[in-house]
């Protein structure tokens, strides 16, 4: 398949979960992939061995190492990304953090990280396509969230606040940029295994499994083919600032 040939797709977070999983389907599509993850060097070139191995041939793949948080790295990433593979036509925000307090016992630390990762990255990832996306009057934007976003959890105020945070970014977003033809969605997996869910204490997992309709996590790869649709011309066009709920019953929305 190559209904996206000649596209180049940022994917933030990229190099492992969620993030990976939708990278290889867009390299199946035949579209320029480009990689931005703040893994250690040797867990990018595991996640760029899977990438060759799903079919991504020599200049369909560019990986760069960069925090998300940071304004000068983000500028620095996407000027490198369109060096190499040529301006961004759809942007995948799928890099995050998760930890889990009580707010009674939350540092301010530990909030503002959440905040700087999932809110702030973001933002500041989405402003860095927004001009050549204008230009071309085409483009896809396609936020992760959350389904906690939409019932909140207990010890995870700071991950609920920013996801919720993303939802309405992306919702104000579409209204500015429909105009241009550009699409702008979030989608709001449940928990899915991935390293970051791995991460979260036992017992609140376990509490977690218990509250699913489903009775377990989702694989990534129920996740992914979404994230594809929404970047799909002319499957996602009419998705205008919505947000898309794979989360094995948590929230039926």
């Amino acid at each position: 398949m190559s209904r996206l040939k000649g596209k180049v797709v940022a994917i933030t977070g990229g190099g492992s979960g969620m993030g990976l999983a939708s990278a290889k389907l867009f390299v199946k599509e035949a579209a320029k992939v480009a990689i931005i993850d703040y893994r250690d060097e040797k867990s990018l070139d595991k996640a760029v061995k899977q990438l060759v191995k799903a079919g991504a041939k020599k200049g369909q793949l560019f990986c760069h190492r960069a925090d998300v948080g940071d304004e000068r790295a983000v500028k620095a990433a996407f000027a490198a990304v369109k060096k190499a593979l040529g301006p961004v036509d759809v942007l995948v925000n799928a890099a995050g953090i998760d930890t889990t307090s009580e707010v009674a016992d939350m540092s301010t630390k530990l909030w503002d990280d959440m905040i700087r990762i999932n809110l702030r990255g973001t933002f500041l990832c989405t402003r860095e396509v927004l001009a050549d996306m204008k230009k071309k009057k085409w483009g896809r934007i396609i936020n992760f969230a959350s389904q906690l976003a939409h019932k909140g959890a207990p010890e995870m105020a700071h991950y609920v606040a920013s996801k919720s945070g993303v939802i309405g970014f992306t919702r104000s977003l579409a209204y500015e940029v429909a105009k241009d033809n550009i699409t702008v969605n979030a989608i709001c997996p449940g928990p899915i295994v991935t390293p970051l869910l791995m991460s979260i204490p036992r017992p609140w997992l376990n509490r977690k499994q218990k509250e699913l309709p489903i009775g377990r996590f989702g694989e990534v790869e129920e996740v992914a083919p979404t994230v594809l649709m929404l970047a799909l011309d002319p499957d996602g066009n009419y998705y205008i600032g919505a947000t898309l709920n794979m989360n094995g019953g948590d929230v039926m929305v």
